[in-house]
């Protein structure tokens, strides 16, 4: 085989991986949003792979009235929100600490942190119940908003503290020279700098948060504080279910999830690999 007959089939290998690829990632997308207009008679009959017999619009209406649907993306955003502005300024802050500050127990500090990413989250649920419950904070957001931001910062000090590592520290030795203070540096040098991993961080910390249910569903039970996941509760009944509003309900609140991953697509790549060369 000649090289240049070599470079074809590798390139026709990788081709076809590719594809195989995108047709594994795309098929259940499109295989949920077939599943969201079809009946529900038409989805227990195991027809999987047919288009629907006629289009069912009203699974989407069904899905945005009785799925309280407003209410619970309100309530996502907003839980969603805080964690982001807290899980970036405080990640950013302990990373800086850790890769700036010449102190005894920096390394100790960063093998905590390293340490809480192996901690499964359902090993939690009992203690910070219990927790929670003696703070009275149980049955409001602070009590998930509290255990994902926790569960988010170490990941995104692993990613902040790689990627700082590699910036020389000079600019922000002439900035203290001239009398900035700790702060000042960190908000108006370092944060503007670490603008490519904090967008991995926020689009991890996006996707993981907006999907959760086990925190929300053992800390929230007022209907009022629910998030968007607990919306398809409302189509399961004691002997029935809305099959056809449930796949509605589902592509409604993975929208916001892909519209925000594709916008920001091109920011995690970035964000990765600044991380892994300067780390």
């Amino acid at each position: 085989m000649t090289k240049m007959d070599f470079r074809i089939v590798r390139r026709t290998g990788a081709w076809i991986l590719m594809s195989i690829l995108v047709v594994t990632q795309l098929y259940p997308l499109v295989w949920l949003l077939l599943y969201s207009f079809k009946t529900s008679s038409e989805i227990v009959s195991g027809q999987f792979f047919a288009l629907p017999k006629r289009f069912m619009w009203e699974n989407y209406v069904d899905a945005f009235t009785s799925g309280n649907y407003l209410k619970y993306i309100g309530n996502s955003i907003w839980v969603t929100g805080i964690t982001l502005i807290l899980t970036i300024v405080l990640s950013g802050m302990v990373s800086y600490a850790i890769t700036r500050f010449k102190w005894r127990y920096g390394n100790i500090i960063m093998l905590v942190f390293m340490v809480g990413i192996m901690i499964p989250i359902q090993s939690t649920l009992l203690p910070l119940m219990v927790i929670f419950k003696n703070m009275s904070i149980l049955n409001t957001h602070a009590s998930i908003i509290i255990p994902y931001v926790a569960f988010s910062i170490p990941v995104a000090v692993f990613i902040l503290s790689g990627f700082l590592r590699g910036i020389p520290s000079e600019i922000e030795e002439s900035a203290m020279i001239d009398g900035a203070s700790i702060y000042r540096i960190f908000f108006s040098i370092v944060l503007p700098i670490m603008m490519p991993p904090i967008m991995t961080v926020t689009i991890l910390t996006f996707i993981s948060i907006w999907n959760e249910y086990i925190i929300a569903a053992t800390f929230i039970s007022a209907d009022s504080l629910k998030t968007l996941p607990f919306g398809v509760n409302s189509f399961v009944g004691q002997y029935t279910a809305n099959y056809g509003s449930i796949g509605a309900y589902l592509v409604l609140g993975a929208l916001p999830v892909i519209t925000f991953y594709f916008i920001l697509s091109d920011k995690i790549t970035k964000g990765m690999v600044a991380g892994a060369v300067k780390g």
